[in-house]
């Protein structure tokens, strides 16, 4: 394979503990197993040479004359790839069961269903996973011409076909090419097991056929819990599958992106592990699915974090800002010297060194997901959310790295104040509402004491804005989130100057830059683009400010930057191309909020939508 695919022309496949990407081309690129912090199989999106990867697709000889078209199967995760050219026309569906079970699996799953639905088709076919990020090398048994085993350091990837395939070895990897017929099918199934040497059950083209019809059942049961009826309906089931996808479901914690390393910029240095629980991340992914009717998932999260309070860290501070999906607080960050990165945009890391950052503003995301409970996990759950309020009474006024993990130091950020603010306030509702004892008076007191801080250091009256960090005035698009908090009314004088400052400086056509890293030095060389996650946030603080119809082509414009099959990264580059890693819960979970905003305010609008 060569050269890169661009980031946004992939679709991802899961179980709901791995993750996979397949290009446009039908190769998969990217494959983490058994979890989606695993090292991976197949990583050829971080480097073509050494990473890995596994192709399915056509194999025409008019190549310019074959159309390749990609998507989803309508309200699942099954994702079809079609190849249209001079004889015939052919798709190749890729998907994995989703397994909901509680308990860890070490087997995984991953069919490729090849068929011809008119003409004929030849089919070309190569797998040649990598270990280990590609440091590790394997061995292959081939068994017969139908399977084959690929042996690597403690995970075998087992190989199956059925239908007219005959797979052949080409030095420790594997080869097919096979012609369909209209009406043939071909199956081909990628078996990850970590779990020992038991027999790998066998793949038929009538089972295969069954687990397709059990993934398709299974998402369209799911996905009628939704509650969503408003406009922008495929695209906000669309998000709430990507976030389904991204979350592990044997504890429940969502993690923030599919994918490592991928550039914020091509060639710059700002390439991030995002396959990890960031409390932030997570709460706002919940907070979205529970405003769409899903309360199993809010629940499931729920729990996860209740249980990082009980154990609480060896530091002192009661969370950290992430974790890995089994609530392991190490993330110890190491970089892969050995792989190019995408696009030679080195380094390549896995692991995440902001781990060990502060950010006070996660005790604000944390006591708001747990708020949309009328329970806090019991006795034992409120006392160690009580306990929390009262260790943050006495701390809470200390600089810290903010929301967007700079490493260029220390600040009194915002952001982190008004995210103290919501921790206090949702604690003193839910001892209110529930007569759960607690200290109000010193709650209520240190609620308000952030709340006179914010107003009279975070506003800067020349530029008549909320601004990122006391003393300076620099502005930050985090901030959008301070009337969806309940902090201060959309309407609000002093929250529409802020607005209309955030749309002059970071605003450029509906895309919002998170701040000016120029005018706020944050410790890393190179730019970014738009960040996904603050141009929607930027939508739902128009939409709730009154300004219909400029949110309304925001949010329109905002969509012209999905991909082919509906899906974000974390940003959008100088010439529209997505950047970051792939898929972002962020970006998705901000879609779904600003979409439901959107649809109630323009409910309620005049005839003429102001």
């Amino acid at each position: 394979m060569n050269g890169y695919p661009q980031i946004a022309d992939h679709g991802m496949i899961g179980d709901l503990q791995t993750a996979a990407l397949v290009s446009g081309d039908g190769t998969i690129d990217w494959w983490c197993t058994p979890r989606f912090d695993s090292p991976s199989l197949f990583a050829s999106i971080l480097d073509s040479g050494r990473g890995g990867h596994c192709r399915l697709a056509a194999d025409v000889d008019r190549a310019d004359e074959t159309t390749v078209r990609q998507l989803y199967l309508p309200d699942t995760a099954i994702l079809v790839t079609r190849f249209m050219g001079p004889g015939g026309v052919g798709e190749v569906a890729d998907y994995m069961e989703p397994n909901t079970s509680a308990t860890p699996s070490g087997r995984h799953r991953l069919v490729r269903l090849a068929r011809v639905v008119r003409g004929s088709l030849p089919f070309t076919f190569t797998c040649r996973p990598r270990f280990d990020y590609g440091r590790a090398p394997h061995t292959l048994a081939l068994h017969d011409d139908r399977s084959a085993v690929f042996q690597g350091p403690g995970t075998n990837l087992h190989l199956q076909a059925a239908g007219p395939i005959t797979l052949r070895p080409d030095g420790e990897d594997v080869v097919a090419d096979f012609t369909l017929q209209a009406g043939q099918t071909a199956a081909i199934v990628l078996t990850s097991d970590s779990d020992g040497d038991q027999p790998v059950p066998p793949m038929t083209p009538d089972s295969a056929r069954d687990s397709f019809e059990t993934c398709r059942d299974f998402w369209h049961d799911w996905l009628r819990a939704s509650r969503y009826r408003g406009r922008w309906r495929d695209m906000v089931n669309r998000s709430a599958i990507t976030l389904k996808l991204l979350t592990y479901a044997p504890t429940g914690a969502p993690i923030a992106a599919a994918t490592m390393g991928l550039p914020e910029q091509i060639g710059g240095e700002r390439n991030w592990d995002y396959r990890y629980t960031w409390v932030r991340d997570a709460s706002l992914s919940v907070r979205a699915l529970i405003d769409l009717g899903f309360v199993e998932e809010a629940q499931a999260f729920r729990t996860w974090l209740r249980e990082r309070l009980i154990v609480g860290r060896a530091s002192g501070e009661p969370l950290q800002i992430m974790y890995r999906i089994d609530g392991d607080p190490l993330l110890t960050e190491e970089v892969l010297g050995h792989l190019e990165g995408y696009r030679q945009s080195r380094p390549v890391r896995a692991g995440n060194a902001a781990a060990d950052q502060l950010q006070l503003d996660i005790y604000g995301e944390a006591a708001d997901a747990l708020a949309q409970a009328q329970e806090v996990g019991g006795i034992r759950g409120w006392r160690s959310f009580a306990k929390l309020l009262d260790w943050l009474a006495d701390t809470w006024d200390r600089p810290d790295e903010g929301i967007w993990e700079t490493r260029g130091g220390r600040q009194e950020f915002t952001y982190s104040r008004l995210m103290t603010w919501v921790a206090f306030d949702r604690g003193i509702r839910m001892a209110t509402a529930y007569s759960r004892p607690a200290d109000l008076v010193r709650w209520r007191s240190v609620r308000d004491a952030v709340f006179d801080q914010i107003v009279d250091r975070g506003w800067n009256s020349e530029r008549q804005a909320f601004v990122q960090h006391y003393g300076t005035n620099v502005l930050d698009a985090s901030l959008l989130l301070m009337p969806r908090v309940g902090f201060i009314s959309p309407r609000d004088p002093a929250w529409l100057s802020t607005l209309d400052a955030i749309d002059k400086e970071l605003v450029s056509d509906s895309l919002v830059y998170r701040y000016d890293p120029a005018a706020s030095p944050d410790g890393l060389r190179g730019s970014e683009g738009t960040f996904n996650l603050c141009s929607f946030l930027y939508v739902e603080a128009l939409a709730r400010a009154g300004r219909l119809q400029q949110a309304r082509y925001a949010f329109d414009k905002m969509l012209t930057y999905a991909n082919h099959v509906g899906l974000f990264a974390e940003e959008i580059g100088p010439s529209g191309e997505q950047l970051g890693n792939f898929p972002q819960a962020f970006t998705h979970l901000a879609l779904i909020a600003a979409a439901i905003a959107l649809d109630e305010q323009l409910e309620g609008a005049a005839p003429d939508g102001r």
